[in-house]
């Protein structure tokens, strides 16, 4: 009984207003995963906790949602010929631990500190996790722009080069994706990382991502979309694990996956227009923020916790609406960048084949 009546409690009012915030939510969450490759639910757990959906639930629910959603996704990539299966399954089996590790660190951080705690963790993790991943992969991003070489094919980075030169006999893999072999020892703490993430705040691909990207010389689109592959992995061991101690809202998990179904499909088409530097842009600007509506929680959840002096109700109440206005924000920048790399794609490459028609004569 009184697991049932925790059970109760996790579990939010839905109403008519909400639904459709969640598919929305969902669209736009899809839309971006389709286009990056995150998973999107960077965008999806802070937009469920900005309802009062507790942490812990949000990065559960976000996860059950995510490994058919990612299935999708991955399937209609590959079509493209964008995704490295093997790389994606040797880290997404490396990642499973790190989900089964994570989700334990959450559950006895909600045993020990109750929902405050556990939505301060989330919250501070992805405080930290968005400030490191998102103004590295800005930086990156202007840097590229800067030296003109935007258009440009992307080069290895100096760390790759040397972790693609490093030989450990017996643990040598070839992936197609950067064309080289890597030893599995670098790939297994990279995928753990990925998983324990994952089981934090639901959102692995800012490690996933940019380590293949940076750390293993991965093109920005191949790894993009590659981490569908981790997602489907991760997401599933990890839906059941969470299920098992009854934190999945299946309620949310089902709107979010009707909304993200659509947009990850016109995501991926989007990646077909755009050049890898638009989609470093793309990452890192709704990355940053996002971390401002989350950063606004945290006093929140401190003062609950009595470890600072305890807010008024009408200044927490005026940051809670300021937090949910920022994501309401980063949802709608987020869908409009996308939507405008894909028009703008879309229209060069009419522009190049019109030409290319003159230059033969055939109009």
């Amino acid at each position: 009984m009184h697991d049932t009546v925790n059970a109760v409690a996790n579990f939010i009012n839905l109403d008519t207003a909400n639904i459709i915030y969640l598919f929305l939510v969902g669209f736009v969450g899809g839309l971006v995963s389709g286009f990056i490759g995150s998973g999107g639910a960077f965008v999806l757990t802070p937009a469920m906790m900005s309802m009062g959906v507790p942490g812990l639930v949000a990065v559960a629910s976000n996860m059950c949602h995510k490994f058919p959603k990612a299935l999708i996704g991955a399937i209609k990539r590959a079509k493209y010929g964008q995704v490295d299966v093997k790389l994606g399954i040797v880290l997404g089996i490396s990642a499973e631990a790190g989900v089964l590790y994570g989700a334990h660190i959450q559950e006895s951080i909600k045993k020990s500190f109750g929902e405050a705690g556990s939505n301060l963790y989330v919250s501070a993790a992805f405080v930290v996790i968005l400030a490191v991943v998102g103004g590295f992969i800005l930086i990156d991003a202007w840097k590229t722009y800067k030296s003109g070489n935007a258009h440009e094919e992307e080069k290895v980075t100096k760390l790759a080069r040397w972790v693609q030169s490093v030989n450990i006999p017996g643990t040598m893999v070839y992936f197609k994706s950067i064309d080289a072999k890597v030893s599995v020892l670098f790939t297994l703490p990279l995928g753990f990382a990925t998983g324990m993430l994952a089981a934090t705040i639901a959102v692995g691909g800012f490690i996933g991502v940019p380590s293949m990207i940076y750390v293993l010389g991965a093109p920005s689109l191949m790894a993009s979309a590659t981490e569908l592959v981790i997602a489907f992995v991760m997401g599933l061991g990890g839906s059941f694990k969470f299920a098992m101690h009854g934190l999945v809202d299946i309620r949310l998990a089902m709107i979010i996956l009707a909304g993200s179904l659509f947009g990850i499909q016109l995501g991926a088409i989007g990646t077909t227009y755009v050049k890898p530097f638009m989609i470093k842009v793309v990452m890192g600007v709704i990355m940053v923020t996002v971390l401002f509506s989350r950063a606004l929680m945290v006093p929140v959840y401190m003062s609950q916790l009595h470890l600072i002096q305890e807010l008024s109700e009408g200044t927490a109440k005026s940051l809670k609406n300021v937090s949910f206005g920022i994501m309401i924000f980063a949802l709608a920048m987020g869908a409009f960048i996308v939507l405008r790399a894909m028009w703008q794609g879309r229209k060069a490459e009419r522009l190049l084949h019109t030409s290319e028609a003159l230059g033969h004569g055939k109009v």
